[in-house]
């Protein structure tokens, strides 16, 4: 079981690779669906890191997916992102509504 990243974002490719997470640039609406359906066969992969940007560009296949709940699909703010208050309380408080 591993992690597999689709961002838009070289720099994030690149420091996910450092910690041994794999993944592919991609910056139009097609080049995300392919990513996401080839990740999605691949058995050995169990969660998908997709940044914001691009799961805006296709949200309607990304929240399908998600209802499968396999792979688990995990929006990660990119650099674009403009929050002004992130941590991880509250990434916990968005995923499963629960308060720490």
């Amino acid at each position: 079981m591993c992690f597999f990243l689709i961002s838009d974002n070289i720099d994030t490719i690149v420091g996910m690779r450092l910690v041994g997470i794999e993944g592919v640039l991609a910056h139009e609406n097609d080049e995300v669906e392919n990513a996401l359906k080839e990740a999605v066969k691949n058995k050995e992969i169990a969660i998908i890191l997709i940044t914001e940007r691009l799961v805006s560009l296709c949200f309607e296949l990304v929240y399908k997916l998600k209802l499968n709940r396999k792979p688990l699909i995990i929006e990660i703010p990119d650099r674009h992102h403009n929050r002004t208050k992130d941590s991880i309380s509250s990434y916990v408080r968005d995923a499963i509504g629960l308060k720490i």
